[in-house]
């Protein structure tokens, strides 16, 4: 996975959007997201992908008690551990 600042990812983005590698995104050397190219597949799988997801999210907040705000701190990559 390749690290780049926002500016680099604006400036270059056509070459991002082509390419099949993640990327992840940072600002002031802080992780803000991250670009996850999708393969060239059909919309019904893409909002199969998608509703499994969300499935998942509602799973682990009923099973864990926490709300979505706690699941995606537990999740922020850029946190020290």
């Amino acid at each position: 996975m390749k690290s780049v600042g926002i500016r680099e990812f604006r400036d270059k983005a056509s070459q991002y959007l082509a390419s099949s590698e993640v990327v992840a995104v940072k600002r002031h050397g802080k992780l803000v997201g991250f670009y996850v190219p999708v393969a060239q597949t059909d919309e019904i799988e893409i909002s199969l992908a998608l509703q499994r997801l969300s499935e998942t999210i509602e799973t682990a907040k009923r099973e864990s008690g926490l709300d979505e705000e706690a699941i995606s701190r537990a999740l922020d990559l850029s946190q020290k551990q």
